[in-house]
């Protein structure tokens, strides 16, 4: 493992220890996980409109506030618990981006039922293998693709909201679909080993 001071990393995650740590140990990280994989599409769906490090703020808060990202247990959040949560400040009090997060856990748990999982309709899209790319500036990383785009629509199709081609695309990032760790990154090949060795 290279120093700190000789480490070199992409550079959206500034400086920060929550974004530092989340770079280092999670994003990118090839992730099979059904209720990890639903944690990470209703976070990137709460994002929406705000800067990611907002989110990992609140990402205890998320977790205790939606049952640990339960689909079974969100899926039967009542009016009740909506307006609960549109009081709670640890999580983003939007009511639109709430009830989609309900109404994307119904849709979930259809889709484990017709797949088996979750992770094995998501890794469909990508053949069951990470996308490898060897971006060298932060100015080639695209907002969507062509994956992301099919993804996107077949997930609307189902009935999910706040699954816009560019949510979709930061999710395949996160959970690994797709390694966009620049080449001077000393993660980039790390997280290229790790889907090898699996």
């Amino acid at each position: 493992m290279p120093t700190q001071k000789s480490i070199q990393r992409c550079n959206w995650c500034g400086t920060d220890p929550i974004y530092v740590d989340y770079h280092d140990r999670e994003w990118g990280v090839p992730l099979f996980d059904d209720q990890r994989l639903f944690e990470f599409l209703t976070l990137e769906g709460a994002q929406a409109g705000l800067s990611w490090i907002t989110i990992l703020k609140r990402r205890g808060g998320y977790i205790e506030a939606f049952s640990n990202f339960s689909a079974e247990k969100i899926a039967r959040f009542n009016q009740k618990k909506i307006q609960s949560l549109l009081q709670n400040p640890n999580i983003i009090r939007n009511r639109l981006k709430i009830e989609s997060t309900i109404k994307n856990a119904k849709a979930f748990l259809k889709i484990q039922d017709e797949f088996g999982s979750f992770s094995n309709y998501q890794w469909q899209f990508v053949e069951g293998r990470p996308i490898q790319n060897h971006w060298k500036s932060m100015n080639q990383l695209p907002a969507t693709s062509k994956v992301s785009d099919l993804l996107s629509k077949d997930l609307k199709k189902r009935g999910f909201s706040f699954v816009g081609s560019t949510i979709i695309y930061a999710h395949m990032q996160a959970v690994g679909m797709v390694n966009d760790h620049l080449t001077n990154c000393f993660r980039h090949r790390e997280v290229e080993r790790l889907f090898c060795e699996r």
